[in-house]
């Protein structure tokens, strides 16, 4: 579990599920407060994906695209998509936090 310090740092909440990595992310930059997401145990698998805020159609439209999809094909995908010019994107951030989660379940294993 991370301390609150890195919790603050991260902007992160992770929770072990059963055979899932789970981490609420919180993103920079775009509309979505929260991005929620579920990796394999062994971090190569996305389990799930939930958007709280942003383009509801959009963000669950990308949710349900990505899920049961490897994580490294999302992000190679995904990394680096703009919105509007702010250099990020809901996608990016989710990226992100793919990521993010993938690490976690690296390090648990």
């Amino acid at each position: 579990m991370l301390s609150p310090r890195e919790v603050g740092i991260l902007g992160i909440i992770t929770m072990i599920g059963d055979d899932m990595i789970e981490l609420d992310f919180k993103p920079r930059r775009v509309c979505p407060r929260n991005i929620h997401v579920a990796v394999s145990d062994d971090g190569s698998t996305i389990e799930g994906v939930a958007f709280d805020g942003g383009c509801n159609g959009n963000t669950k439209a990308v949710a349900k695209l990505v899920q049961g999809k490897p994580v490294d094909e999302i992000v190679a995908l995904l990394a680096g998509n703009d919105c509007k010019g702010r250099g990020t994107s809901c996608a990016y951030q989710m990226t992100i936090a793919l990521r993010r989660a993938q690490e976690k379940a690296r390090a648990m294993a």
